[in-house]
């Protein structure tokens, strides 16, 4: 699968504080690439560099295998469309007239803009003031504006956010059929339910720093999930195991043994059995997205 936006050793720095450091993004084509890191993490700032709003201090942006520079952009953002903060538009004009706006702006034919409304289902909306509009209409008017050049790349900034349920779903539901129709997506949000359901590839960014990059499957194998022991005496099983390892005992019915790995699981039930204790059952606990982001990020929250 070809690389659509890679990064080499990106980062940005205001005076002494860096707020990216040393990104090596990989988005690949046709991916819908959910970015996700705690407040602060760099992630608006990583996307403003990609789409060139903001000139890194070191290392480079390419997108469709070309760098991104001052000399290049205007080719370059030809073929990305971007939601970045607030949605774009005039309040005092209808749906339709900012479209027009966006057609004259980048010179194109009225099949271009009536394909970005149909795709964002906004056709039956386009005769209402944009300052009616609920927060999700607006949401899709600004990626009907984004699509309209038909971008090979589409880059959104929290497009979920302050969206009601039914206004995740539409939302989901949009970011599939682009992809499917052959636009790579990224994506960032706070929502890591969401992001779990739609992207295919993740990357999770902590403190400026890249910490994970890859798949849903490899995120969680990444992970060390908590081992849960069912044994015949929990108390005594707590104590012997707290005095090396983090050990915690839950309901007096079973011990959690933290982020521990095969081997060292091997070696606590030995020393459970060699103590007398009768061993029930042992298994990991099964963990969610957000559980394994919380971990990665040591517990820092969106």
């Amino acid at each position: 699968m070809s690389t659509i936006v890679a990064t080499e050793n990106l980062s940005k720095r205001y005076g002494s504080r860096t707020v990216v450091e040393n990104l090596n993004l990989r988005i690949p084509e046709g991916a819908i690439y959910g970015f996700l890191g705690p407040n602060g993490s760099g992630k608006s700032t990583t996307m403003k560099m990609l789409l060139s709003l903001i000139q890194p201090s070191t290392g480079q942006v390419e997108v469709m295998g070309k760098p991104m520079t001052r000399s290049t952009r205007r080719a370059q953002l030809a073929r990305i469309g971007s939601l970045i903060e607030s949605p774009p538009g005039y309040g005092h004009l209808t749906g339709r007239e900012n479209m027009r706006i966006i057609q004259r702006l980048l010179g194109l034919n009225d099949q271009q803009i009536d394909f970005a409304i149909h795709t964002v289902r906004m056709q039956g909306q386009m005769d209402k003031k944009v300052r009616n509009y609920s927060l999700g209409m607006k949401q899709r008017l600004g990626i009907a504006m984004a699509l309209a050049r038909q971008p090979k790349l589409l880059i959104l900034d929290e497009p979920t956010n302050g969206l009601d349920p039914a206004g995740i779903e539409e939302m989901r539901a949009l970011l599939r059929r682009l992809a499917d129709g052959g636009v790579t997506v990224m994506v960032s949000s706070h929502l890591l339910g969401e992001i779990d359901k739609t992207a295919t590839m993740l990357g999770i960014l902590s403190g400026g720093r890249m910490i994970f990059q890859g798949t849903r499957d490899q995120l969680f194998s990444a992970a060390t999930p908590d081992v849960l022991i069912h044994c015949s005496d929990p108390k005594r099983a707590h104590g012997l195991l707290a005095r090396s390892l983090d050990s915690r005992l839950e309901n007096n019915v079973q011990v959690r043994v933290p982020g521990i790995g095969e081997q060292a699981t091997a070696g606590v039930i030995t020393s459970l059995v060699n103590e007398g204790i009768g061993i029930y059952e042992v298994r990991r606990d099964e963990q969610t997205l957000e559980q394994v982001f919380m971990g990665l990020t040591e517990g820092g929250g969106l």
